[in-house]
């Protein structure tokens, strides 16, 4: 086996790895979810728009769509599976982002390119303010049309967008 095939090979390991974990700890919460100390989304929403512990907002231009989010000190967020290529801007604080391929840690100001396909954990060491942007070429405000348009909730669900691209 080559150096390369071996790299492949354990990057895979740890993407499935990765995944499993990632998942196992999302669904633990959302059993635990209080609304208080941790918010979820619930099956008919599954993501979270808006909450006293992550406020959200929500900003609509000519063809684009911003979801800025302000992280206190100490929380965290598993993000949804991204369908697009789009920028994140971290603007104030200081904030960790792991996926399956990194741990990378951001100190405001900074944007980061966010691939597709990959969830993350976010881990705010400081107050932070982040910044999603995202296409929206229908000019929608509809954040539930948005929200299927933008995101995967699953693996599979993401896979299943994919293929049929």
């Amino acid at each position: 086996m080559s150096d390369n095939e071996l790299q492949e090979n354990t990057k895979s390991e740890i993407s499935v790895d990765f995944r499993s974990k990632v998942i196992s700890l999302e669904n633990t919460l959302k059993e635990i979810a209080n609304g208080v100390d941790i918010v979820a989304g619930a099956e008919n929403k599954p993501i979270v728009r808006d909450s006293d512990v992550i406020p959200i907002k929500h900003h609509f231009m000519d063809g684009v769509y911003i979801r800025e989010m302000h992280m206190k000190k100490g929380s965290a967020v598993i993000g949804a599976i991204h369908k697009h290529l789009h920028m994140c801007f971290l603007l104030t604080g200081k904030i960790t982002v792991i996926n399956e391929d990194e741990t990378v840690d951001h100190i405001a100001p900074c944007f980061i390119t966010s691939t597709p396909g990959i969830k993350r954990v976010l881990y705010a060491h400081e107050d932070s303010i982040w910044f999603n942007t995202h296409k929206n070429p229908s000019n929608t405000e509809d954040l539930d049309e948005l929200e299927k348009e933008i995101v995967a909730i699953s693996y599979r669900e993401y896979e299943q967008y994919t293929k049929n691209k």
